[in-house]
């Protein structure tokens, strides 16, 4: 407990300690409720209730404004340490001291800056009234008239985002802030200088314009930040050519390059007014925080804590001693699993989406999350973790488990016929489906060539509740584990009729996110249920344990007809591919009436799996397949 919190106990049993603490002579009355009303008008800043000899409420009052002002948002509370009558008169004139103890919560730590001081009253026999000698000491040692205390800021280092191996992600890298200095240009240029400013660096040259003309005509006003490295396309010429454009070196947190792991990572920048609002005092005005992404979730554990110096000033500006005094405490690093090397690449493929897409990467054997990307950046979106999307035919890997465990075998005879009907509804197979391949064919040879009328058959027999037991089987409905706040995906247990019917299709009501899709893939290679796991330190909690688990047995099925697949099923494009055995499932789900479709292509190769992801696709093989072939290439170099 700090000693502002021990404190305002302390005060709140103070007519209690008082009786011990205070004394007084007959024909004066007890000093203590006086000393009680100074301390509450400190605290408050409302001296409306004490009676002074020297001064008045408003002056006292401002004078403690000025005191205390500059320490801004830093609470204190102020409690009566000891009051009596003095045994001797002065002039004939009887006095009583207290001694008031201040303590100000200055950090977030038990060291708080606590001082005491004196207070005096003298009795007024007319009044019979104690009334208080006011001086500026009573309310900060040796503090003088117009002096002021005021506490001083040294930011702390902010901690990193670093990869499995302890590399930094995430670190201070050079930057250079250019804006408008409007002392450098005469008033005329201030407007097409800052036009001129803005679309060398492509920024609204309009609002830029009316920016600079807002700003005081001392201003400094900030364009924008630009890294200061190899990609920088703007040239230190280009800018001083400008008249008044100028730069600023600077450093600030930043990963590798402006779009790796964007929307994972987050970004860091001032905070706002509702931050500040929100955290009741510990971040301030100016502090640099989290915006969004792993910066914002992990925020505490990365910004550490600022070093503060808190000074007694005279009412010249100057600083006469230093009364606290606390070191900045760095932030931590928070240590994630990603492999730097294929988070570039899949960055890399999806730099130039036209709709939002991702690409996620697994380690099978322990779940570790080695890449995800979403794109296009600049949307913010976070697909990759976060979103939730009907997952198409890659779905039915589930539904093949579903059926495995009612007896299937990958080489059951199953009927595929071009249409099906449930409940009025018809169903039929993807646009192109090869009509050698319809009518009674292995349940292997269904995975193949994804006919979507095997499944929908199946749907009533199986029913949502052994459906949703499969997908938590293969990971798609567990806890999250990431520390991240990652979505999995969901498959309601109690779907009937024709929702069902497309649940094992993966449309319905059905929903995975490209992590949970990617995790199915990871639990089939992995031949057990895989949760996966993104943030190592600070450790998150533990995600509970399905409540149904993959077999090695059930494994080894699903992976022998997702090899068909490859071999010579809807991703046959991948089968050149070197190295170890390929599985894989395509997926294509319509969305609406217009028949718009997100693309799908889940596979695993050695001790990796990859989802892919494309919103508004042509198709899983076409538009997805080409992505998780180029991640098993970059994963191969």
């Amino acid at each position: 407990m700090s000693a502002l919190r021990r404190s305002a106990v302390a005060l709140s049993v103070a007519a209690l300690a008082l009786g011990s603490l205070s004394a007084c002579s007959a024909g004066a009355p007890d000093p203590a409720p006086v000393a009680d009303e100074l301390v509450s008008a400190i605290n408050s800043g409302d001296f409306s209730k004490v009676q002074f000899a020297t001064s008045d409420a408003q002056s006292v009052a401002k004078a403690q404004e000025t005191a205390f002002g500059p320490m801004g948002d830093i609470k204190h509370n102020s409690t009566v340490s000891s009051v009596a009558e003095d045994e001797e008169e002065t002039d004939g004139v009887k006095t009583a001291t207290a001694d008031i103890t201040t303590v100000w919560d200055v950090d977030e730590t038990d060291k708080d800056l606590s001082y005491t001081t004196k207070a005096v009253w003298e009795y007024d026999k007319d009044a019979e009234q104690w009334k208080l000698r006011f001086d500026p000491s009573v309310l900060a040692p040796d503090l003088e008239t117009g002096g002021y205390l005021q506490a001083s800021y040294q930011a702390a280092d902010r901690g990193s985002i670093t990869d499995a191996g302890g590399k930094k992600i995430v670190t201070n890298r050079p930057v250079i802030r250019v804006g408008i200095d409007k002392t450098r240009t005469e008033k005329a240029n201030w407007e097409k200088s800052a036009a001129q400013l803005a679309e060398l660096v492509d920024i609204d040259e309009e609002q830029y314009a009316k920016t600079v003309l807002a700003a005081g005509d001392k201003a400094w006003v900030q364009a924008i930040v630009l890294r200061d490295d190899a990609t920088r396309e703007v040239t230190d010429a280009e800018i001083n050519k400008i008249p008044g454009a100028t730069f600023q070196e600077d450093e600030i947190p930043l990963a590798p390059t402006r779009s790796f792991a964007r929307p994972l990572l987050g970004s860091v920048g001032e905070a706002t007014a509702e931050i500040i609002k929100k955290s009741e005092g510990r971040i301030k005005s100016g502090d640099q925080v989290g915006m969004s992404g792993l910066q914002s979730a992990y925020n505490d554990t990365l910004s550490g804590t600022d070093g503060v110096v808190v000074s007694r000033y005279n009412s010249e500006n100057k600083a006469e001693a230093e009364l606290f005094t606390a070191e900045p405490v760095a932030g931590k690093d928070v240590e994630t699993t990603l492999d730097m090397d294929l988070q570039q690449s899949a960055d890399q493929l999806l730099e130039d989406a036209d709709s939002n897409s991702a690409i996620v990467a697994i380690r099978p054997s322990d779940g570790s999350v080695l890449a995800a990307s979403s794109g296009p950046v600049d949307t913010g979106l976070n697909a990759a973790l976060q979103g939730a999307y009907a997952p198409g035919s890659s779905f039915k890997v589930i539904s093949a488990l579903s059926m495995l465990r009612e007896g299937s075998t990958p080489d059951s005879e199953v009927k595929c016929p071009a249409t099906t009907v449930v409940d009025g509804k018809t169903f039929k197979n993807y646009d192109g489906y090869p009509a050698a391949q319809l009518g009674t064919i292995p349940l292997s040879e269904a995975i193949a060539q994804s006919c979507n009328t095997v499944f929908v058959n199946q749907g009533a027999e199986i029913g949502g509740k052994k459906l949703s037991e499969a997908a938590a089987a293969l990971g798609l409905t567990g806890e999250d584990g990431t520390g991240i706040g990652a979505v999995l995906g969901s498959v309601p247990d109690d779907s009937e009729g024709t929702t069902q019917a497309a649940n094992m299709i993966g449309q319905g009501v059905v929903q995975a996110s490209p992590l949970g899709m990617a995790t199915v893939a990871a639990s089939v290679q992995a031949k057990s249920t895989v949760q996966p796991k993104l943030v190592l330190s600070p450790e998150p909690q533990a995600p509970a344990k399905p409540k149904s688990e993959l077999t090695e047995n059930e494994a080894e099925q699903l992976a022998s007809m997702m090899g068909e697949v490859i071999d010579h099923g809807t991703l046959k494009d991948l089968n050149s591919l070197p190295g170890a055995k390929i599985i894989g499932k395509s997926g294509t789900a319509e969305y609406d009436s217009e028949r718009n479709a997100h693309a799908w292509a889940i596979v695993a190769q050695g001790d990796l799996a990859v989802a892919a992801f494309v919103e508004d696709g042509d198709g899983g093989a076409q538009s997805a397949g080409p992505l998780v072939k180029a991640m098993l290439q970059a994963a191969a170099k």
